[in-house]
């Protein structure tokens, strides 16, 4: 089967967005619209994530549009960078793919009061100290072993349950997406494998693209919110990017195989199997999104976990006086209940992000006081050796894209190819000619993610703030990078 798409098939709507409309298959319910430039879409064309997006279009329920950002890449079902809104009182489905195996993978980003000239002679120093207290790497767990009535609180309150423990301060819950817990969970509809895999897994970072980085804020671009963010050129801030680790890759792997053999007849409906969906009011689609919700809960707390070590690190290298704020921790890998206006109308939808972060406008319910003005910040990670950054959402892109943006680069390069272009040695040796300290156990699996593996996160960047999606607000650069396996 050809699952390419014919660029003849793409109309340009503006220099950042082109859109499939309908008439290309008659089985899409919705255009399929990609925020891209004409460069970046040279790409895109290469792999299947164009066609994945289209397959997304077919789903029951699905509103408006099914929407791909500048980062998309191939994925399970979903291209990752993918966004689906389907309306949950009609005939809207929930879909595992959607969501991604690593739910609530996303990003805590901490801001200090020391700048990187003060830093830079304790750097490799605090750079290792990080690497003691936070475990990365395949499986590898970490200190807190969780008995299964302390894992069952952590699913029910995220975040929350760790403040109750004494862990991080009352702020990191404030400036965190939902406050780090989002309501409905249930422990029941989390396996006793899924769960079993998370008893240890607390407070660490992971393999893959998953990183903790010591980063310097190079560049303000609107000095209004990044002021409201806290953000301050010359200093220093920690970017944590990981999720749910084991237990919520164990939920995604559950609920497809449940989807597909329990809604068998349903789902031969819909043309890929690996979009597997369940009916959100069904017994099967509610199950899901409950253990879902438990899965993210994890999530919010491993980072903030990960951020009170992060903190501990700093103290016990750099002293008493310095001070790690959390600027905001948001999702990029989750099903979300929001409302959205949709021909006029205001309607409840279950909005699927897999490789796409909340983007929330100013004036936004649940921000945080101080961002209500600016809007929500907007966490995109770069890659090693290349820039990270902070945008705000705006209401252009509440409209457009039912508040929401790209949530990092975006792979341009299989993990295999790239470790044929690059060795992990090689890459290190790169990255300290820089400037960049690297604390990794395993050089090989640090060329699966080289900056060649990706596309260009600044051209990425550009779309969406072109797009109006989000505005730039501030350009983090790397000093050091921790990484697992």
């Amino acid at each position: 089967m050809d699952y390419s798409i014919p660029p003849h098939a793409l109309k340009k709507l503006n220099d950042y967005l082109y859109e499939i409309p309908r008439s290309f298959r008659p089985d899409m319910r919705v255009p399929a619209r990609i925020y891209v430039s004409s460069v970046l879409l040279k790409q895109i064309l290469q792999d299947r994530s164009l066609w994945q997006i289209v397959n997304v279009a077919t789903l029951p329920g699905i509103q408006k549009y099914a929407i791909a950002m500048a980062d998309i890449h191939e994925g399970y079902g979903f291209p990752i960078g993918g966004v689906a809104a389907m309306a949950i009182h009609e005939d809207g489905v929930i879909s595992p793919g959607g969501i991604g195996y690593d739910i609530n993978c996303g990003v805590r980003l901490l801001a200090s009061n020391i700048s990187v000239a003060d830093i830079k002679p304790h750097l490799k120093k605090l750079a290792h100290a990080i690497f003691l207290a936070v475990p990365s790497g395949v499986g590898h767990g970490g200190p807190m072993k969780l008995t299964t009535k302390e894992l069952d609180k952590v699913l029910e309150k995220g975040a929350a349950r760790l403040l109750e423990l004494g862990l991080g301060q009352k702020e990191d819950i404030e400036y965190c997406e939902e406050s780090g817990c989002y309501k409905g969970a249930d422990k029941d509809a989390v396996s006793l494998e899924a769960r079993n895999r998370g008893h240890d897994q607390l407070g660490t970072l992971g393999s893959g693209n998953h990183f903790l980085e010591i980063q310097v804020v190079s560049d303000i671009f609107d000095e209004e919110t990044a002021s409201a963010f806290g953000l301050k050129e010359g200093d220093v801030t920690v970017m944590i990017h990981c999720g749910s680790r084991g237990l919520g890759h164990q939920v995604c792997t559950d609920y497809v195989r449940t989807m597909l053999t329990e809604l068998s007849s349903f789902n031969e409906k819909i043309i890929d199997r690996q979009l597997a969906s369940a009916p959100f009011h069904s017994p099967q689609g509610q199950a899901y999104f409950r253990a879902m919700i438990a899965s993210a809960n994890f999530a919010f707390a491993n980072r903030h976990l990960i951020g009170h070590r992060v903190r501990e690190a700093f103290l016990s290298v750099l002293g008493p006086s310095v001070s790690l704020k959390t600027v905001y921790d948001v999702a990029h890998n989750i099903g979300k209940l929001e409302k959205h206006s949709v021909d006029g109308h205001l309607k409840e939808l279950l909005v699927h992000r897999k490789g796409a972060t909340r983007a929330f406008g100013p004036n936004s319910p649940g921000l945080p006081k101080n961002y209500r003005a600016v809007g929500q910040p907007v966490l995109i990670p770069g890659t090693m050796g290349t820039a990270s950054y902070v945008l705000a959402g705006t209401k252009e892109g509440m409209d457009q894209a039912f508040g929401s943006a790209c949530h990092g680069a975006g792979r341009a390069m299989s993990r295999h190819a790239a470790k044929k272009a690059i060795s992990g040695r090689a890459l290190k040796d790169e990255l300290n000619a820089q400037g960049i300290e690297v604390e990794t156990d395993y050089q090989r699996g640090l060329a699966e993610e080289a900056p060649i593996a990706y596309k260009d996160v600044e051209a990425v960047v550009d779309v969406i703030d072109g797009a109006h999606l989000a505005r730039k607000v501030a350009r983090l650069k790397p000093i050091a990078v921790i990484k697992g396996d």
